[in-house]
């Protein structure tokens, strides 16, 4: 398999959770049916300090002399600069101790072929819910706030990539691709789950309505 097929099997098997986790629903389900600005940008700043602080501990873990570590500390930088970009919207924040079930998830995960597949399942779930944060905002018409998770969104990419880069030297076998294509699924699945769960407990039907 090479990391280009593994991406697009991930999509291709996880299409339904990832189609659901970029419905309107998204945004009400993170932030508890209060979808107004400063309720939805606590949630995305609460999103994007747990994932710096995920993305550090595997990279401490792993060190930052190996290809994984320096992978992850990249990342991790780069996701508390999200950190700071959304507090500049919103001004003070106290990060919740909370984290969701996809960083719980994510952060139970041991090896290095485990955690480069469960980082591009966190990637293909968080380009979904950084769109429903972009049309938010339009909505609300707010276009420079919504160009900053458009921004924000974009920098994701860069993160597969590298992910893609890192799969490539991390799997060495078939074995392994199945191992990393498991925990790509299970993130993405544990998004969709507390998703489902949130939506389910405030009354709401996560499915869509045809």
């Amino acid at each position: 398999m090479t990391p280009d097929e593994f991406v697009e099997s991930v999509r291709e098997d996880n299409d339904t959770a990832l189609s659901r986790l970029s419905s309107s629903k998204s945004l009400y389900a993170a932030t508890g049916g209060e979808l107004e600005s400063e309720e939805v940008l606590h949630a995305a700043a609460d999103a994007e300090h747990a994932a710096a602080e995920t993305f550090a501990d595997w990279a401490a873990d792993e060190g930052t002399d190996t290809p994984a570590g320096e992978t992850f500390a990249d990342a991790a930088d780069q996701e508390r600069e999200h950190y700071e970009t959304v507090l500049g919207e919103l001004g003070e924040h106290e990060p919740s101790d909370d984290v969701s079930a996809m960083q719980a998830y994510l952060r139970d995960l041991d090896t290095t072929v485990e955690r480069v597949g469960g980082m591009v399942g966190r990637v293909l779930a968080t380009e979904k819910s950084k769109e429903q944060y972009t049309g938010f905002f339009t909505g609300q018409a707010d276009p420079m706030t919504a160009s900053t998770f458009r921004d924000l969104k974009d920098d994701l990419e860069g993160q597969l990539h590298d992910a893609r880069d890192l799969l490539a030297e991390v799997c060495e076998d078939e074995a392994d691709w199945e191992t990393a294509k498991d925990a790509a699924d299970a993130a993405i699945q544990a998004a969709y789950d507390e998703y489902t769960e949130q939506l389910e407990s405030m009354g709401v039907n996560p499915k869509p309505v045809c």
